[in-house]
Parts: structure tokens; sequence; C-alpha cells
């Protein structure tokens, strides 16, 4: 699929303002020794592994030149870095841009989890002592309204705002696709259809003004 630079009708549809409505780019941070062994990697701030920060500079070409409005990243270590490597060594970081608190989940891998409660599914068991679905969906409603202020769109928060166009968001797996499908209006379980690799791109945008996945996992 595009990378969504290039996406769009030949007439664009427009905010208010006269610009494009804003397209945000999704950068999930490279292999860390946790996301490669499949655990669950919430608030422990590990680093990205050699093959990590490789898959991070190979996503710069995946990205291509574009010229951001805002670069946006979680506090994480994983995701600050990934950020760096791909040409934003100080990107806006955004506390609540971090990823699912998995509580007493942390740490281990939905194998464990499974052998003690079967059939167990993060999108509909949720974590103990953690975070709820509910809490993570709120958290990234804040960052779409943030990038879709002052476009007049239904998650427009403060419609005075300057208009942007072009946003990159450098976060983590679950969260970044728990904020798609926020994008796109669904209910923030619909993340677990949003299969995403480590150090992936992705761009959310419009279907003239409906919000659309414009690339997925690149």
């Amino acid at each position: 699929m595009s990378n969504g630079e290039n996406f769009g009708p030949a007439v664009p549809d427009l905010t208010p303002s006269g610009t494009r409505l804003p397209r945000l780019w999704l950068l999930r941070h490279g292999e860390t020794e946790w996301s490669r062994e499949g655990n669950y990697t919430g608030l422990t701030d590990i680093p990205l592994t050699p093959e990590g920060e490789a898959q991070a500079v190979a996503a710069r070409g995946k990205i291509g030149p574009v010229a951001f409005d805002r670069v946006l990243s979680s506090p994480l270590i994983r995701a600050r870095r990934t950020a760096e490597l791909v040409g934003y060594p100080d990107p806006e970081v955004v506390p609540h841009a971090h990823e699912w608190d998995y509580g007493d989940n942390e740490g281990r891998n939905s194998r464990q989890v499974r052998a003690e409660n079967p059939g167990y599914l993060i999108w509909k068991d949720g974590v103990p002592n953690g975070e709820t679905l509910a809490q993570v969906a709120e958290r990234a409603d804040r960052i779409i309204s943030s990038v879709q202020a002052g476009s007049g769109t239904e998650m427009d928060r403060d419609p005075e705002a300057v208009p942007v166009e072009k946003v990159l968001l450098v976060a983590h797996g679950h969260f970044l696709r728990i904020l798609a499908a926020r994008w796109l209006g669904l209910p923030p379980e619909m993340g677990r259809h949003f299969a995403l690799s480590t150090a992936a791109v992705c761009t959310l945008g419009w279907d003239k003004h409906t919000p659309a996945v414009v690339g997925w996992n690149l």
C-alpha cells in the first residue's frame, strides 16, 4: 500500500481554513529483547536491540521525504531512539503516548498467560492491575484530537487551532493499533484486526471526509 504522501483525490477535501485534512503517519518502535520474545512490554523502559536499530534506520526509507509539521514520540526510550534513527532526534515527547500498562502481565508472554487462563485474549479480558482498554483508548483519542485540531472533523476539540497537514507519531504496537481503530471511529477492541510489526510504517488519512487507512504495516 502507499506510504500516504501522494494519496488523495485530485481536488482534496479541505479543512475550514482551506488546508488539506491532516494525515497521521504511525511508526512502531524497532525490536527490543522483549518484543523479539513476544513478551508484554508496557512501561518497562528497555532499549532497542542492534536489529531493532537497523529496523529503525530502514524505516526512514519507508516513510520517504515527507515534510512533517509535527513529530511526536512516546516518552519511552525504545520509541525516542527509533525517532532519532529515522531522522528526528528531538521529537515532541507526548507523555500519554506510552504503551498499554500491562499490570501483572508485564514481561510475560501470551502463552504463559493462556497456560493459566485458556482462551485469554487481551482485547476481551484486559490485564490484571493495569490499564483498561477504555483508558488506553482515551489516551489515543487525545492524540487524535490534537492532530485534527482546527480541521472541523468529528474528533476536533479545538476548532480555533491552526490545522496541520502531516504528523508522525512514534510509539508502540498495541497503542498504535488502538489509535488506528479510534481514528476510524471504531471501538478500541477493533485494534485486534490491525497486525503491526516492529518498525512498521502506517498512514491514516481520509477518503473524502471519511477517516481511512491509507497504508498499513509497511
